[in-house]
């Protein structure tokens, strides 16, 4: 039972909630470019008059989609051929498009959607039995307005920023559900204090007299159940999750070295009993908060031993040539002796976080940036920021939110004012929808509302690094600067005990072959001066008591930017136990 599940889980685009009878629409699909807008007019929509074919989820860019043209085209087209047995209700899922799509099926008009890196579905209202044609047309631009994390906004590759993502990137599938009424989510919060687990479902539509089941088990053993009428969305549902064959009737804690799930599952029934949805879903018990200028994880201490995550692969660019390669990234951030994972500028696949959530990898869960600041940059950063948190809310491998890096997007929050605001307003929304984590506001410098202080500083030198972040006292000497360039908080914000964490540092090159490839400071030549500093650099954050962790940049080299502790091909560039050992010298 346990394995079968976990397959389902690694197979599945969306393991928190599973159904039978989904089909995926992942794989060879027809394809265009349409450089002059001239696809609508020409009833594209209908059908593309002349094709390539591209292999989705991976974007013309790649390689792994058989055309690999890093060009950048502001609109493209895709066209899906597809046959269904049963007209039964269906929907049509996208897991990530980029930026700006409209969806056809048989020529009708599904619908829209604008955001890269969110989940949306549309009901296929125009669904026939046998062949259908879906037709998908997609508009991306180099606006700095648009959320685009690392994807370049200029021709060429520049500093850390990357050929850009147009299109479907992520998997693409069809949902058949029993009946129009549906379970739409369970928004599941976990309370490890009082042994329950609060479960909020929310359902298409209201049903006369209907009736919602749920089961909770463990390793395969049922060990609760709750059956009772649904009037009401979002209504809580408490459950106790205590063990009582266990030897102190306990509720099994999710914690990186035990990573505990419990099983659920939802059943939707009419007021004469007949089934009408059935869900498969789990969840990690575990507790993460701030308090006295610490992290505690289920009220214990946690010192984080983090590394930068970017989830670039040469051959795929964002998206994952596989679950295996994601596994592989999660087993070989643990062999280097870390807890947990910044996943840097992107939301990530779904079974990557299932497989954080399995594994018990920590995972800081970080927004792609605009880089210009004005109403429809927060309005495009609103919307998509806000569904992501709901989207993943359920996953316990997840423990920050990290809305803003480094002032992008918010470039002059050290004295705008008008900025600031909207800093604190994204804290505030993102507490409003889950007050059970730490927003971190802005990751790096200039803080404006933060439940942690999170420093990025990328000195070589261990020495430097050691007297300026010795002790607390040293730290805050200079009043709000922590070095020559860059301050601890905005204007108007001031240090109030919150927990210091540096969040980014490190990022020695090795491997500098290339004119064009870079790291952080000077260049190392071979492995034994690798290790010399990195263990020096290391030791300076590790020997600071009120220091509550690290991240290190960063797991893998990206593109032009070679400064991983594995290179491209997920290769070991160093000697990962002397790594290990090095990040495990300080575990508390």
């Amino acid at each position: 039972m346990t394995y079968y599940m976990d397959q389902q889980r690694r197979e599945h685009p969306r393991p928190q909630f599973i159904r039978e009878n989904w089909q995926s629409l992942d794989g060879s699909w027809s394809f265009c470019f349409d450089d002059e807008e001239q696809g609508i007019s020409k009833n594209w929509q209908n059908g593309l008059q002349q094709s390539q074919e591209i292999l989705v989820p991976f974007t013309y860019e790649t390689k792994r989609s058989g055309i690999a043209d890093s060009r950048h085209h502001s609109v493209v087209w895709y066209e899906k051929d597809f046959e269904v047995t049963t007209l039964q209700t269906t929907r049509i899922i996208f897991e990530g498009v980029d930026y700006a799509c409209q969806i056809w099926l048989n020529g009708e008009h599904l619908g829209s959607h604008q955001g890269a890196y969110e989940r949306f579905e549309l009901p296929l209202t125009s669904l026939k039995k046998g062949q259908n044609k879906l037709v998908v047309r997609v508009e991306d631009s180099m606006a700095c307005e648009q959320p685009r994390g690392k994807q370049r906004w200029q021709k060429d590759n520049f500093g850390c920023w990357y050929v850009q993502t147009t299109g479907i990137w992520k998997t693409v599938w069809l949902q058949t559900y029993q009946s129009p009424s549906v379970i739409e989510n369970v928004k599941i919060t976990p309370d490890i204090d009082r042994d329950k687990v609060i479960f909020e479902p929310i359902v298409t539509k209201n049903i006369p007299d209907g009736i919602l089941e749920i089961q909770l088990s463990f390793d395969g053993k049922e060990i609760n159940k709750y059956q009772g009428s649904f009037h009401h969305q979002m209504v809580p549902i408490e459950m106790d999750t205590r063990l009582q064959e266990d030897a102190h009737w306990g509720t099994r804690e999710w914690h990186p070295e035990h990573p505990d799930l419990y099983d659920v599952t939802f059943k939707l029934y009419d007021n004469s009993h007949q089934l009408l949805d059935e869900v498969t879903s789990y969840f990690g018990m575990r507790k993460i908060e701030v308090k006295d200028g610490q992290i505690l994880l289920n009220n214990r201490q946690l010192y984080q031993r983090l590394i930068l995550d970017q989830g670039y692969w040469p051959d795929s660019g964002l998206t994952p040539p596989s679950v295996d390669a994601l596994e592989l990234d999660i087993d070989r951030t643990k062999e280097l002796g870390y807890n947990g994972l910044r996943k840097h500028q992107k939301i990530e696949d779904e079974r990557f976080l299932y497989l954080c959530d399995k594994k018990g990898m920590l995972v800081w869960s970080e927004m792609a940036a605009t880089y210009d600041f004005n109403d429809l940059a927060i309005e495009n950063f609103v919307s998509e920021w806000k569904k992501i948190v709901q989207q993943n809310y359920n996953h316990p491998s997840i423990i920050t939110w990290v809305p803003f890096n480094e002032s992008w997007g918010v470039r002059d929050i050290q004295h705008n004012r008008k900025q600031q605001l909207f800093t604190e307003s994204i804290y505030y929304l993102t507490k409003a929808l889950d007050n059970t984590r730490p927003v971190i506001t802005n990751d790096g410098w200039e803080h404006t509302i933060s439940d942690i202080v999170t420093l990025h500083d990328y000195e070589e030198l261990g020495e430097v690094l050691k007297s300026r972040f010795g002790t607390k006292e040293d730290l805050l000497k200079d009043g709000q600067r922590y070095n020559q360039d860059r301050y601890m908080f905005a204007d108007g914000y001031e240090y109030k005990g919150q927990p210091i964490l540096i969040s980014e540092f490190g990022g020695i090159a090795f491997s500098n072959t290339k004119e064009e490839q870079w790291g952080y400071g000077h260049k190392v030549n071979n492995e034994e001066e690798f290790l010399k500093r990195f263990s020096a650099i290391h030791e300076a954050i590790q020997s600071a008591p009120y220091i509550v962790g690290y991240c290190y940049t960063q797991l893998t080299d990206v593109e032009q930017e070679v400064n991983g502790l594995l290179d491209v091909d997920r290769k070991y560039k160093v000697d990962k136990d002397r790594i290990r050992t090095i990040n495990e010298q300080r575990k508390q």
